[in-house]
């Protein structure tokens, strides 16, 4: 390499929000690999996960958070807090997500959260698209910015991947120098068995109403390779008896589709042929239990 070259440069961004901002999007659209699921429902994300986002000028290590939320009833919603303000530790820098147009008190939690850390914070505003008025974009800007302290300012759309590359090459230059941790055919540190979890749940968050959807979680009892097929069973926890109805369906009809298309967001991940069981089990109260939470592969 010439003197003159640009450095290569590897890091660790904390992305941080609160729920439903857009935060796994964003680390799939920089990854360029669904590596996290996403719904439209609030705390799809349950659990830290790395995303391994590889360009010519460097190397990101994304670590996608449960979004931070003041309300904590159950063990769950407890865990998921101290694993978003945990991934603040030892990062280099962290992104801070918010909604293009709103700023809550929960936007305010996580902005404490990554001050307190002592990190370069740059402000991603998501959903610009989807901002009606856009002249207000400027204003809320100003707003935010007033009175705290980011590297850089990013309006982005994640979803229609706008915006990113001047957000890569900022976030790229609060990395240290460095050359890549992981090969660039390696978009995360997770096995595929948990992948295989959350692609299950994510039809589950989908599929079910408002409310069921927080009352389950999903355990890969089996993964096994099978030549070039996977193998795959995987178990629905409920907490109630009377709910296991409502994700079975009608004659099965709801767990077939949740089955089918989780089995096809699989093999399009994992590049091969998949087949899949599922059944639907009870656990009173698992939600509430740190025991059954780190059965279920839950940490803080």
């Amino acid at each position: 390499m010439s003197e003159s070259a640009t450095p290569y440069r590897t890091g660790t961004v904390a992305v941080l929000g609160r729920p439903n901002v857009g935060k796994s999007t964003l680390v799939n659209a920089l990854v360029g690999a669904k590596v996290s699921i996403v719904s439209p429902k609030p705390q799809t994300t349950r659990h830290r996960l790395l995303g391994i986002a590889t360009f010519p000028e460097g190397q990101l290590l994304l670590v996608d958070t449960p979004g931070i939320h003041r309300e904590q009833k159950r063990a769950m919603n407890r865990m998921m807090n101290r694993a978003a303000r945990g991934a603040v530790e030892g990062v280099d820098a962290a992104a801070l997500v918010v909604e293009a147009g709103r700023w809550t008190d929960e936007d305010g939690l996580a902005y404490s959260a990554l001050r307190q850390a002592g990190v370069p914070v740059v402000l991603v505003i998501n959903k610009v698209d989807k901002l009606a008025e856009k002249a207000q974009l400027l204003p809320f800007i100003a707003q935010i910015t007033r009175e705290r302290e980011f590297a850089s300012v990013h309006p982005i759309s994640a979803l229609k991947a706008k915006g990113l590359e001047a957000l890569v090459k900022d976030l790229v230059c609060l990395m240290p120098v460095s050359g890549p941790l992981y090969g660039e055919d390696e978009i995360t540190d997770r096995s595929q068995r948990f992948l295989a979890g959350e692609l299950v749940r994510e039809q589950l968050m989908l599929r079910l109403g408002e409310e069921l959807p927080y009352s389950t979680t999903v355990e890969i009892e089996r993964f096994e390779e099978d030549g070039d097929l996977l193998r795959i069973a995987a178990v629905i926890w409920v907490e109630r008896e009377g709910q296991k109805p409502i994700v079975i369906g009608k004659g099965g009809e709801r767990m077939k589709a949740i089955a089918t298309a989780a089995r096809q967001s699989m093999q399009a991940l994992f590049g091969r042929k998949v087949f899949l069981e599922t059944w639907c089990r009870v656990r009173e109260g698992w939600s509430d239990d740190e025991a059954a939470l780190r059965r279920f592969g839950y940490s803080d």
